[in-house]
């Protein structure tokens, strides 16, 4: 039974009073006037269009934890006690040549100019929210490090506060965005990428234009949206000016910051902050491959799709469209969601499941193929963290499936990175850290292989948020390393389908993945007949 109420959550810090909760509304059976709080309905009361929103707004990450029926659990991988593809050269199928650190996690993506990528893994969009710009040094160095790619999100420059715009209305100058480019590059040691991502208040501003002429940034990413939401991001502020501002640019901002009854209840302190949206944004195919064509003439090597939880008409849209205008990583990103600044019923029920959604990619793929179309590569996100999911994505989608994209998962590390530098500056260790030692030196694990790539008179500018990046990715790596071992494959490219099992029926027809008590089962019976 699932037993998550749709009127409490500690997303939005709200929570049923009664024990007993009707399933379909999640109100509490027995509502008491005179009750104190705090489920949403109560709280949502004198606080309304803030409940919509996890919070503390630009504090938090959150994730949508609807149970769904079936989902990657519901497979697992095969493990095998014979052969070994991939191994390097020289090197016999044997105990001591099939040995697990042997393993190669690397990964490319591309349609004529690849990227490699030290392990199938890049992060999630990290644009305009309060999360990404605060840690930003963390996540990019982190990234760089780890040699991944890294995505710098929508609407970075449309929101610096130092943007300055052309008499046209073009980017002209924006520094938050050179700074984040910066960061990256600084440490980038030739595997990953950073790119940017843009929208479509991105493209008004001339955001592709400024980003290939000051910076030579080689790769772009045009957005039908993602996991979490259906609608355009949103951030909040909370000055009024700021918020004048924005709608000055050409963002919806809401509470409209000009209306003087808006303005008033802000003074009064009544409405705390306003929040920037995006516009929708409507996709036809003609003008999609105008807009790609548009960026190949500009100069950008590569061009990337995201797409999001949409039904399975966007779906084949996305597939069918970036196989025409060569894309060259279309990103498929399936509910729930995972973020900082989404509304949270969204988040929690809208879209195509992950699981679902990724099934059906691999069959339009494969529909393409038999077609004799090239398929662009693909990659998947929603709710990956282990190297366990990383696995089984790229098996469910191979070998159209060359990455994983990661969300929360990544930022987290990052993060805790950060606030570690700073307990060790305020001597405020919590003991979960400090059993472990109290410099970096002995708390990090991965501390000394960073010094190593970074040199000793660097290090000490290297941000811990990054250290902690690199620690999870080399996690990731040599669990990714230990179960492509299991599965006798020594080689991201050689993963395939039938490495995989599910667990239920169910899980089988959605996936087209054998269940459990069917997979090999040909092969057992050859063997006990022969």
């Amino acid at each position: 039974m699932n037993l998550r109420s749709p009127n409490g959550n500690d997303a939005t810090r709200t929570g049923n009073r009664s024990r007993s909760v009707v399933p379909s509304s999640g109100l509490c059976s027995r509502c008491l006037d005179g009750c104190r709080g705090n489920c949403e309905a109560f709280k949502a009361a004198f606080r309304g269009r803030e409940l919509i929103y996890p919070g503390p707004f630009g504090d938090v990450t959150a994730g949508g934890d609807k149970d769904y029926p079936v989902d990657y659990s519901h497979l697992n991988i095969q493990g095998y006690a014979v052969g070994a593809e991939g191994l390097p050269d020289g090197l016999a199928p044997d105990p001591d040549g099939a040995r697990f650190p042997l393993v190669d996690t690397t990964t490319e993506y591309g349609w004529d100019s690849a990227i490699t990528m030290s392990l199938p893994v890049f992060t999630g969009a990290l644009g305009s929210t309060e999360i990404a710009r605060k840690n930003w040094e963390h996540f990019a160095v982190g990234a760089a490090l780890s040699g991944i790619t890294i995505v710098c999100g929508e609407n970075v420059c449309g929101i610096d506060p130092q943007l300055e715009l052309t008499r046209e209305g073009k980017v002209a100058k924006a520094p938050d965005m050179d700074r984040r480019i910066a960061a990256y590059r600084r440490y980038h040691r030739g595997l990953g990428e950073i790119l940017i991502q843009m929208n479509v208040e991105d493209t008004r501003l001339g955001v592709a234009e400024y980003i290939l002429g000051k910076h030579g940034i080689d790769t772009i990413e045009l957005k039908w949206g993602q996991g979490a939401k259906c609608i355009g991001g949103e951030i909040k502020v909370g000055q009024l000016e700021r918020a004048l501002e924005l709608q000055r640019r050409g963002y919806i901002v809401t509470p409209d910051p000009s209306d003087p009854v808006n303005q008033a209840a802000f003074r009064h302190g009544a409405i705390k902050e306003f929040e920037r949206h995006s516009r929708l944004g409507f996709v036809t195919e003609e003008s999609f491959m105008i807009e790609v064509e548009r960026l190949r003439k500009l100069g950008f090597k590569r061009i990337t799709l995201k797409t999001g939880a949409y039904g399975l008409r966007e779906l084949a849209m996305a597939i069918k469209y970036s196989s025409r205008a060569r894309i060259d990583l279309l990103t498929i990103d399936g509910a729930s969601g995972g973020t900082g600044m989404s509304p949270w019923r969204m988040m929690e029920e809208w879209g195509v499941p992950s699981l679902h959604l990724h099934s059906a990619a691999y069959a339009f793929a494969r529909e393409l193929a038999t077609q004799n179309e090239r398929v662009p590569h693909l990659a998947f996100a929603g709710g990956f963290s282990s190297e366990d999911g990383v696995f089984k994505g790229l098996a469910l989608g191979a070998p159209f499936v060359k990455a994983i994209c990661m969300g929360r998962a990544l930022m987290i590390p990052g993060m805790v990175g950060k606030n570690i530098e700073q307990w060790i500056r305020n001597k405020d260790l919590p003991k979960s850290v400090s059993e472990y030692g109290q410099t970096p030196e002995e708390i990090f694990a991965n501390y000394e292989a960073v010094k190593s790539l970074v040199g000793s008179e660097e290090i000490g500018k290297v941000p811990l948020g990054a250290v902690g990046i690199y620690s999870y990715a080399d996690k990731t790596k040599v669990g990714l390393q230990q179960l492509m071992a299991g599965a006798r494959r020594f080689r991201v490219p050689l993963i395939k389908r039938r490495d995989l099992m599910s667990l239920t029926r169910e899980c089988a027809e959605i996936t087209g993945i054998p269940f459990v008590m069917d997979a090999y089962r040909e092969e057992a019976y050859a063997i006990l007949r022969s």
